[in-house]
């Protein structure tokens, strides 16, 4: 990885406070024609196809994606023979890429082109070389949940009740004070994991998961504007393509889980009563996702920040 000083500038200032992290597009021109790799980090926040592949991808699988793109100059690689802590997608859009893909029986060559693609499994050994044109491959990374963090995330709250007292005076030179002391707290600790509702755990991962997803609001301002005039208790709303729409019984109101949020809401009677529509019922637990919904009218492309060194990086 090159410094971002090589490829940023500095100085630069907006309403009189620094800004730092700026690409240098003729630093990162010069890079480039000296065979450095550009790296486009997130670039599911702000190029609307990979914002839809992603978020669809997110709510299929239960984890975390993320999509970075690469351009590389001919003959060049941009970075030497490494692994990834996650699984990768590898789908080539432009030019031709040989790959040295290492597994069990050794090192593999395989060379992309465009419309193809290959899945890299956590941990794989590989290495990627640009052939006699420039470039471009695209990667979805799933970043995975696991079942460690599950776990600790459903002890913690347990853990937290331990009470945080200082250990006794002297217990350097006698440590079976700590014996006894620890034993207690160890045996209570366990009874508390086996009287943990696995059920309600699960619901709570699940809801962590659909209410912490990034906002994707294309429209969002055409919307705003648009409903602060016509939303009444009778319009119909339809869930943006790639967000969540799960609903949960929580006796007489209804806990819907939207993505990057919940809401509560009374739960709606039958159709024809009052003007309210028959919920979707979901048990605590057991989550229902409706079908999906078509793009609302009047979206636009979501915008999002561009160059600034938080969102590319270079690499020889």
């Amino acid at each position: 990885m090159l410094p971002e000083s090589a490829y940023t500038r500095s100085g630069a200032s907006l309403a009189g406070k620094p800004l730092t992290g700026l690409v240098d597009a003729r630093k990162t021109l010069a890079l480039f024609d000296e065979g450095a790799t550009v790296v486009l980090q997130g670039l599911q926040r702000y190029w609307p196809p990979l914002t839809r592949l992603v978020a669809e991808l997110e709510l299929e699988l239960g984890h975390p994606c993320q999509a970075n793109a690469y351009l590389t100059p001919p003959g060049s690689q941009g970075f030497a023979v490494h692994a990834d802590s996650h699984d990768v997608f590898v789908f080539q859009t432009a030019g031709f890429k040989q790959w040295e893909v290492h597994g069990s029986d050794g090192a593999e060559e395989v060379l992309l082109e465009p419309g193809l693609s290959m899945y890299l499994p956590t941990g794989t050994p590989h290495a990627a070389r640009a052939q006699q044109t420039v470039s471009l491959h695209v990667t979805v990374g799933i970043n995975q949940l696991t079942w460690r963090g599950l776990v600790r995330r459903s002890v913690e709250p347990l853990l937290a009740a331990v009470a945080d007292e200082h250990l006794p005076a002297g217990y350097l030179d006698d440590p079976g004070q700590l014996r006894e002391g620890l034993a207690d707290r160890l045996e209570q600790l366990a009874a508390d994991v086996r009287r943990l509702d696995t059920g309600a755990a699960v619901e709570t991962e699940v809801r962590r998961f659909l209410t912490t997803r990034p906002a994707r609001l294309a429209g969002g301002l055409t919307d705003v504007l648009g409903l602060r005039e016509e939303l009444t208790d009778g319009t119909r709303l339809r869930r943006r393509p790639g967000h969540p729409c799960v609903l949960l019984d929580r006796g007489d109101r209804v806990e819907v889980l939207l993505g990057d949020r919940s809401l509560t809401v009374p739960r709606p009677g039958p159709a024809g009563a009052g003007g309210g529509a028959r919920a979707h019922r979901a048990h605590p637990g057991r989550p229902r996702r409706p079908p999906r919904c078509r793009q609302p009218a009047g979206a636009v492309p979501e915008a999002g920040p561009r160059g600034t060194a938080r969102d590319g990086a270079l690499t020889r």
